[in-house]
């Protein structure tokens, strides 16, 4: 007998049992979730309000890059912490739907008061706290979105849908900022705000959250839980607290998946570092405007989906080991000739072969867990997915920082980034496969 609640003994991975799957109709409102939430990252996160907050709220520049990232770790230190928890808490109560509509109505409410944050260094505090309530509800809500993958695509079409999906958030992230800078942010706006107090800028948050909660709609209001009863909060956090336990306690059964997210910790760690470093290493080391790396983002986004999309046809014949170490190993590829590209002739196209393989290796590390994860634990599990991405989300950046300063090079500092991607492969290697 195993320390595990009868429940939540582990279940035959997905790839094991015969499933039909839910309609295509519902799978494709599960995949504009991705579409979705992708407004939020790209416009807040990443481009738009990042440099607003950087650049006129924040007392400086230096100190509000590092207040921001500062808010954003703690966001992910809270979802590291708090997922497998909050996953365990749900398996035990047996629904999704509430905590997905909770998570995303709390970052939906947090990315709108966005709005509220003035160009004045009195108002940093606001802006951060709110980015940070944002990050956490749109990180644990994806967690329960994650977890819904197996049962509604089935055993034979989750490589497909994972794809699909997340092809679809590129396209919706790449859109949703387009629409901002069209309409808000263009040297000749649709709309004319005033820019003296921020207005423009203010407004993409308000689109953004919109964004989040029109397209998260179809997956909310679908009516997608299992039925049956469901437990009381209270009752459900005392047997979740008692299956996470379980688990932890019985780790050496879940050893391949151990394996998994240790790999998967690794290369995703190598991804957010990039994501952090690209923009200014295009900018540092071939001399690229503004204008000219919000373009390369936008190129990157669109071969993102457009490697998403193709490699879904291959994920549920291959297996998403496979598949995932043939992305990784086109990321190695691109990622070197990148580092050593002499000039822009030869960096722009070899960052877009490299971006043909971000999408893939995202999607088919998904598939894979969603196929490897036992079904009685599904949530819990996803929470531990979230965490293998988050808790040393710190790690790459900051060896980036210090190999770059030891060696005076940017060159030097972005090779980081393919040491952890070859960490990552080569533990990958050792993992069962689902295929």
């Amino acid at each position: 007998m195993n320390g595990l609640p009868r429940s939540a003994r582990p279940a035959a991975p997905v790839a094991d049992r015969a499933q039909d799957g839910a309609g295509s109709g519902t799978l494709l409102a599960w995949s504009f979730y991705d579409w979705a939430n992708a407004g939020y990252s790209t416009v807040i996160q990443t481009f738009v309000f990042a440099a607003y907050f950087t650049g006129r709220v924040a007392e400086s520049e230096t100190g509000g890059t590092t207040l921001w990232g500062a808010a954003l770790a703690t966001a992910g230190l809270v979802v590291a912490l708090s997922g497998p928890l909050v996953g365990a808490i749900a398996d035990a109560g047996g629904r999704r739907k509430p905590w997905l509509l909770g998570f995303t109505l709390l970052s939906v409410t947090a990315t709108a008061g966005l709005w509220l944050v003035l160009p004045r260094a009195s108002h940093a505090i606001l802006a951060l706290v709110l980015v940070a309530f944002a990050s956490v509800g749109s990180s644990l809500a994806s967690l329960f979105y994650n977890a819904m993958l197996p049962e509604l695509a089935g055993s034979d079409r989750v490589g497909r849908w994972s794809g699909f999906g997340w092809g679809l958030g590129y396209v919706g992230g790449v859109l949703c900022l387009v629409a901002a800078l069209w309409i808000f942010l263009s040297e000749d706006p649709w709309i004319e705000l005033d820019a003296e107090r921020g207005l423009p800028v203010r407004a993409t948050c308000l689109l953004a959250a919109a964004w989040y909660a029109v397209f998260a709609l179809p997956l909310l209001l679908t009516p997608i839980d299992a039925p049956g009863e469901s437990l009381p909060l209270r009752r459900a956090a005392r047997e979740g607290l008692s299956r996470l336990a379980g688990t932890l306690r019985n780790a050496s059964q879940h050893a391949g998946l151990i394996r998994f997210l240790l790999a998967h910790l690794l290369y995703t760690d190598g991804l957010a570092t990039l994501f952090a470093f690209g923009g200014v290493y295009a900018a540092g080391t071939f001399g690229m405007s503004e204008a000219e790396v919000l373009r390369l983002g936008i190129g990157l986004s669109i071969s993102a989906a457009l490697g998403a999309w193709l490699f879904s046809s291959f994920d549920d014949r291959l297996g998403g080991k496979r598949s995932t170490i043939l992305a990784l190993t086109g990321l190695l590829l691109g990622g070197t000739i990148t580092v050593l590209a002499p000039d822009r002739t030869v960096f722009w196209p070899a960052a877009l072969f490299f971006g043909a393989f971000v999408g893939p290796v995202q999607a088919a590390s998904r598939s894979y867990f969603a196929r490897m994860a036992p079904e009685a634990i599904r949530n819990e599990m996803f929470g531990l997915y979230e965490l293998s991405g988050k808790v040393t989300a710190f790690l790459g950046p900051a060896l980036v920082a210090i190999v770059t300063a030891l060696a005076a090079s940017q060159r030097a500092g972005m090779s980081v980034v393919l040491v952890f991607f070859t960490a990552g492969l080569a533990i990958l290697l050792t993992v069962p496969s689902d295929a």
